[in-house]
């Protein structure tokens, strides 16, 4: 008897075992997708990981029920690349299955072929004599006549009485003849009614086809941009990943064009990492200009059936040549990988939070490279501490870009005490009196301005004038944010609204303001600034549906748009021409984050938002608001010296036990019941701590304690470089299966976060 061991797509440990019928044919099947029976009356669609013959003890074997796949829809890469992923996260591989695949690949009928329907010439009037019949019988219909004749022309029909046809007939769909022939539907079927017309369904494909490549649209570099794509080949002669470290707008994209091309014509595939949608958006028209149709996307942003075809399309024999994508383009399928590239290496954005696996699309693109032979290449203008640390080790290479495409200057950096302006009542908004004028004056020259404000919403909270009283959700602990277009306070954290109160609930007080300002508000206030200007606004709100970022970011970089008003977002890599002003509003919101990389995190932040200014040969200015002008980061960032940051920060990280000295762990329970879960942490603690001694931390409730009416402590491992991690996980394991074993805490939710950010 021969055995399948099969991944389900549940969160559950291991694999599970199940006996091959006679019937099924066995070869391929690593990699298929099986039916299986699963307890006593549910079946799941799993994937099948390894064959063999070792009978199962302990428990009566199921059969498989049926094969869908007749060749494998994951390759041995993927699955070692699972593997890795499940161990070195700690994540169950059910739930690696789980977010690799399309939904429509993890059911047994959840993808469906996209079919239209097409309009032809009956044939019994494909002749010349019968079609001047067909056009008699519709001499009183006129409708008719004009969708008729219009399909023949459209279709070419119309030339099958002239002695040379100079054109192939054609096919035509249902909806391009209603639209061309400005006919309804109902014409048309009376048509296809009378014989003159049949139709019939053809599979079409949703993927869009880029055109031609045209390897003649890329660009010469210019010599600082070939000198460094030169040491970045030198450099990876003997490195398997090298860090090109560029300031904003040196050009590292047009470096990587080229890297891309000379893969090509090697005959091998590029993965194209970005941390964000809406940068995929200008890279995606500049790489279609040159790769064409060579060139696919896949994001989150996608329709299923989408992200189903272009996975269908890299397991064919003519996958795309170069993947285009934001972190889960990482766990697509690869034949014959040769470069890997991560742009905006430093972004928080490759690490998934929830749900798991809770990867890091950066490290699973250094193994997957790894894995199939290929190099990797990071680029950012801010590298990551840890990053920057194995580059200046020489774990990896390094390559510096240190000069501005045509020569344009850094951005000249103005820093704004606000505090000292509200004190002598010289600023009573959000902007201060410098940051208004260069707005204003930016605006006067035909140029634009981008400000900053990493919190959406209107307000991030309101209160009570009397007696100070704010909204909490009752879901989780957390105040409520004002969203003023909706009209709602919305909890960030579960999605729960709530409307406004008109009045406070614990004096009767109708005098509810807000405090605090977000990115809708800076809205407000700037339409009241400028009301001749036209502004944007990019943030999660705005930017919920695939078109959205492409209009917002169209409209900016076709000049119809004055002002653009963005959280994180615009911090990431976008190219605008026109922008000579940044304002970052308050940076004391990222500086006093609690967390070891707030100062890292800011500087990131700043630095990159301040590198949209002044692109296209002219200086910009970045004026920085904040209470703390005197801070280190804050004079960091105003001279550009990332290296005064990293050093910094690198003594604090050595001195307090953080990365890159030592590996972070998080440790995370979550129960609806408070005492519960305060009993679990303190049993799960005590356990790590005979194994790991006072590397353990905690436990501790963490800033926000409850999230959707599940209360919430963690566990921070601390564990220094050299340590064997294989052993870690052995005994993080045996923890977890120690506490869910017991009674007491069978409806637990433990889990782990690997290398947090």
């Amino acid at each position: 008897m021969r055995y399948a061991d099969v991944v389900l797509p549940l969160p559950l440990e291991g694999f599970f075992t199940y006996s091959i019928p006679e019937s099924f044919l066995q070869e391929g099947l690593v990699g298929c997708r099986v039916v299986v029976p699963f307890g006593k009356t549910k079946t799941y669609v799993a994937l099948v990981v390894r064959i063999h013959d070792i009978t199962p003890k302990g428990y009566k074997v199921k059969p498989l029920k049926q094969r869908i796949d007749q060749s494998p829809i994951v390759n041995a890469l993927q699955l070692n690349l699972w593997t890795w992923i499940s161990s070195y996260y700690l994540s169950a591989m059910g739930d690696i299955y789980k977010a690799a695949l399309p939904s429509g690949l993890k059911a047994e009928d959840g993808y469906k072929p996209s079919t239209e329907l097409y309009v032809a010439l009956a044939p019994a009037f494909q002749s010349e004599p019968s079609l001047h019949i067909a056009l008699n019988m519709l001499k009183r219909a006129t409708k008719q006549l004009d969708a008729f004749t219009c399909f023949l022309h459209l279709s070419h029909w119309d030339e099958i009485g002239v002695d040379v046809q100079t054109e192939k007939i054609v096919e035509i769909t249902r909806d391009e003849l209603v639209n061309a022939s400005a006919q309804t539907l109902n014409v048309i079927n009376e048509l296809v009614k009378r014989g003159l017309l049949v139709t019939y369904e053809k599979e079409v494909g949703r993927l869009n086809d880029g055109g031609e490549p045209h390897p003649e649209r890329v660009n010469k570099l210019n010599p600082a941009q070939q000198k460094a794509m030169d040491e970045i080949r030198l450099k990876m002669e003997s490195k398997n990943c090298v860090l090109l470290h560029g300031v904003t707008s040196s050009g590292k994209t047009e470096i990587y064009i080229n890297l891309i091309q000379q893969e090509i014509e090697h005959g091998r595939q590029v993965l194209y990492l970005l941390p964000e949608i809406a940068l995929t958006v200008q890279i995606m028209s500049r790489l279609k200009k040159v790769f064409g149709r060579r060139l696919g996307i896949y994001h989150s942003k996608y329709s299923d059936a989408e992200r189903v075809e272009i996975w269908q399309k890299q397991l064919s024999d003519e996958p795309y040549d170069v993947i285009l994508g934001a972190r889960s383009a990482v766990l697509l399928p690869f034949q014959r990988l040769g470069l890997v590239i991560v742009d905006e290496e430093h972004e928080t954005s490759y690490k998934q939070q929830d749900p798991a696996p809770r990867y890091h699309a950066r490290s699973v693109a250094l193994v997957l490279a790894q894995m199939t032979g290929a190099k990797t290449l990071l680029g950012t203008a801010t590298p990551s501490i840890e990053t920057y640390r194995n580059a200046t080790t020489g774990k990896y290479g390094l390559v510096n870009l240190t000069t501005r495409y045509s020569g344009v200057e850094l951005p000249e950096t103005e820093i704004v005490d606000i505090g000292d302006l509200r004190r002598r009542k010289m600023m009573a908004g959000m902007f201060s009196p410098l940051l208004l004028g260069k707005i204003r004056e930016a605006i006067e020259r035909g140029e634009q301005a981008i400000v900053f404000q990493n919190r959406r919403g209107y307000a991030p909270l309101i209160e009570c004038k009397q007696c100070g009283w704010v909204p909490h959700c009752n879901h989780c602990d957390v105040s409520l944010t004002l969203h003023k277009t909706t009209n709602q306070l919305v909890c960030h954290y579960c999605g729960f609204t709530y409307q406004v109160p008109d009045i406070c609930p614990a004096c009767g007080c109708k005098e509810l303001r807000p405090k605090g300002s977000g990115t809708e508000r800076i809205e407000d206030a700037l339409h009241e600034a400028f009301p001749e200007a036209n502004i944007a606004r990019m943030d999660l709100d705005t930017t919920r549906t695939r078109n959205a970022y492409e209009r917002i970011i169209r409209d900016f970089s076709a000049g119809r748009t004055n002002i653009l008003i963005g959280t994180q977002m615009v911090t990431k890599g976008l190219d605008f021409d026109k922008v000579s002003v940044v304002g970052i509003l308050n940076a004391d919101n990222m500086l006093n984050y609690p967390d070891f990389r707030a100062y890292e995190h800011a500087y990131m932040m700043m630095a990159q938002v301040g590198g949209r200014a002044g692109r296209r040969g002219k200086r910009g200015l970045v004026v920085i608001q904040t209470y703390s002008p005197n801070l280190p980061v804050i004079s960091q960032v105003t001279r550009g010296d990332y290296l005064g940051m990293y050093n910094d920060q690198l003594s604090e990280r050595l001195q307090f036990h953080y990365p890159p000295f030592y590996h972070l762990i998080y440790l995370y329970m979550k129960h609806s019941n408070d005492k519960t879960v305060e009993m679990a942490a303190v049993e799960v603690s005590s356990w790590l701590r005979q194994w790991f001694g006072d590397r353990v931390k905690g436990p501790v409730k963490p800033d926000v304690g409850k999230i959707k009416t599940l209360n919430i402590r963690m566990v921070v491992l601390k564990l220094e470089n050299g340590i064997d991690m294989a052993k870690v996980r052995q005994y993080l394991k045996r923890a977890r299966e120690a506490i869910l074993a017991d009674k007491r805490y069978s409806t637990l939710t433990i889990y782990f976060d690997v290398d947090p950010v």
